[in-house]
């Protein structure tokens, strides 16, 4: 390359991210790299074939991307590249092959960078590095292909969750007003050979929604008149989603709100469309509506275990599709609340416990909304003891029952907790005011047991029974903790013991397991350091939530923590999160559940592991800093 040709092609770089931010140095390395490759238009650049890829720097021209068998050029690309935008950057980073067909659209100039040489630049230039990790962070789609072709299943076989709901909704939406009558109504719906009618008002803003088991619940059965307007009886309010939703939210909402369609709205709360459960889980092997109904309808416990089965089936459906693993943590839960609810429900029928006070606490992950495949149970009762009763004969009935919940729910897959921690356990069966004493016992006197106590039993979330009573407590609790300075101060020296395994010459750190020697041990020193330190921010400033994410969030929005550097936090949490979800969904060997060999992860997943130890490490820093540790 002549001396000006390099002058051309440095001054090309310095007007594009990352290059524009690289060092002299990295800049000119990387320009004595760089290859220049000429490509007539409709011909392919790179193709999922290519081992392993290089990176493409587009100089002129633009570039196709497609995925594979879709590469007729009068057809939507995926998206489309322009000059100074390279490709496939996560691919090169992981070694692994492309997911897309890249094709020119017109005659193209391009740069190659041999992947020799991409990972040469790396360490040398902490601006590519950062772009590169950047990248990463926000398109993990690389990372969801490895999934997806380890467990043989393909999105052209299933449909993503993570798809806008416009690409669900139907093409017309029946709708009628609150006036016209439940045969017309009923007589529309046979003829349109739907599922559901919108009941829409003059501005078509949805009021209700009328479907067949409205039609059997309250018309057929009752024999109401079917000359009487359909606002009588349709259901109201109706659940609605928005247009920008994905496939994954109206899943959620449906198993939240108990319901089988969603209207769609659009900004302007107008209606757009209806999904349906059928629409959404038509393609898929385990759908929500059965695994719904098998948890509502069972009757005794081995029904239930059944269907905590096709939860699990569930739930690993969606992890192959690349669900994020907050969401995908926060349907485990929600899922797992709903089993956990039918149980208690079963066992109520064999107890009498009509007309107490009282309610079911999840403490630990569950919680805080942060179950992943390898659970067991923590789990407790607070209840009212009225004037006139025996506080002792009280707590045995509650007892009793707590057992046998306890028992079904091993049954159902949530093995008995180790310790002891549940609501069988006399310990954590207690009035509102014993749970209080319980509690200021161990935030006055912050000994090593008191502190462990903390972690789990401050994390509680109400599952069943009188949620009042779980938010008094909480409200009570924040209220004490909030000036509790030396509580806090041994809590953050205890959380901060549990340091990120990084190393100051190696990658990483290994604890001294000899079970399962050269592992990182995924929950005790990469997910605790955040929930620890997340919990401790809370306990601290009157935050009332019990997640980590949450915890985050809200500090943030006090301004207790800035919004990119909680975005970054959440980031690490969740990928970490991934990275667990992962290895449990594999055969492993019990104690492995929660532990990776770093040396078996790609690069690229080497690479964001590392920076996700690091936003531990700077959160407990932040920790040592207010506390002076």
């Amino acid at each position: 390359m002549s001396s000006e040709s390099r002058e051309e092609l440095l001054a090309f770089l310095r007007q594009h991210p990352p290059f524009r931010d690289m060092g002299a140095f990295a800049l000119e390395a990387l320009a004595a790299s760089l290859v220049p490759v000429t490509v007539a238009g409709g011909e392919f650049i790179l193709t999922p074939n290519d081992m392993a890829p290089d990176l493409f720097i587009i100089q002129s021209g633009k570039v196709q991307a497609r995925l594979v068998g879709d590469v007729n050029l009068t057809d939507k690309p995926l998206y489309e590249l322009e000059p100074g935008q390279s490709f496939p950057l996560a691919a090169v980073a992981a070694k692994r092959p492309a997911i897309n067909i890249y094709t020119a659209v017109e005659d193209v100039q391009v740069w190659r960078l041999a992947s020799a040489d991409f990972f040469k630049l790396l360490p040398n230039s902490s601006e590519f590095n950062r772009f590169v990790l950047d990248h990463v962070a926000r398109l993990l789609d690389e990372s969801r292909r490895q999934i997806e072709l380890q467990f043989g299943q393909s999105n052209a076989e299933q449909q993503s969750f993570n798809a806008q709901l416009s690409g669900f909704m139907r093409p017309t939406v029946v709708r009628v007003t609150p006036q016209t009558t439940i045969r017309d109504t009923m007589q529309i719906m046979m003829h349109a050979k739907v599922g559901s009618v919108v009941v829409a008002d003059a501005d078509n803003r949805p009021i209700g929604i009328f479907t067949p088991s409205d039609a059997m619940r309250r018309v057929v059965i009752p024999g109401y008149p079917t000359t009487s307007p359909i606002e009588e009886v349709m259901t109201t309010p109706p659940a609605t989603i928005s247009a920008q939703a994905t496939a994954y939210d109206a899943m959620l909402a449906m198993a939240t709100h108990g319901v089988r369609h969603l209207v769609i709205v659009d900004a302007e709360d107008r209606v757009a469309g209806v999904v349906s459960e059928r629409d959404l889980f038509a393609l898929q092997r385990v759908g929500l509506r059965n695994v719904r109904k098998v948890i509502e309808a069972a009757a005794d416990i081995d029904a239930l275990s059944h269907a905590a089965g096709d939860v699990r089936r569930l739930c690993l459906n969606m992890l192959n599709q690349g669900v994020s693993a907050e969401k995908l943590t926060q349907f485990v839960s929600g899922l797992n609340d709903r089993l956990t609810r039918r149980v208690i429900e079963i066992n109520l029928a064999q107890h009498d416990l009509f007309g107490l006070d009282w309610a079911w606490l999840a403490f630990g992950s569950e919680g805080r909304d942060e179950q992943t495949f390898s659970t067991d149970q923590d789990n407790g009762i607070i209840f009212v003891c009225p004037d006139f009763a025996d506080r002792d004969v009280l707590q045995l009935r509650f007892l009793d029952f707590a057992r046998d919940v306890n028992q079904g729910l091993a049954r159902c897959g949530f093995p008995l907790c180790k310790g002891n921690i549940m609501a069988g356990n006399p310990l954590w069966c207690l009035t509102q005011d014993e749970w209080r004493e319980r509690f200021t016992q161990w935030i006055r006197l912050p000994e090593p047991e008191a502190l462990l106590n903390a972690t789990i039993f401050f994390d509680f979330r109400p599952l069943y029974g009188n949620e009042a009573l779980a938010k008094a407590l909480r409200k009570w609790l924040l209220q004490l903790t909030g000036g509790a300075k030396i509580f806090l101060r041994f809590m953050a020296e205890n959380a901060v013991k549990a340091a990120p395994p990084l190393g100051m010459i190696r990658d990483f750190t290994y604890d001294n397991s000899t079970e399962f020697p050269h592992t990182l041990d995924l929950k005790a020193f990469g997910a605790r350091p955040f929930v620890d330190a997340a919990r401790i921010i809370a306990l601290a400033n009157g935050i009332p939530h019990s997640s980590t994410t949450a915890r985050l969030r809200a500090a943030a929005e006090q301004m207790k923590l800035g919004t990119d550097d909680v975005n970054a936090v959440i980031d690490g949490f969740f990928f970490i999160q991934q990275l667990r979800l992962r290895n449990q969904r594999a055969d492993t060997r019990p104690g492995a559940e929660n532990r990776v060999d770093p040396d078996k992860l790609n690069e690229l997943d080497r690479q964001v592991l590392k920076e996700a130890f690091k936003q531990a490490k700077r959160l407990q820093s932040r920790l040592q800093l207010e506390y002076r540790l």
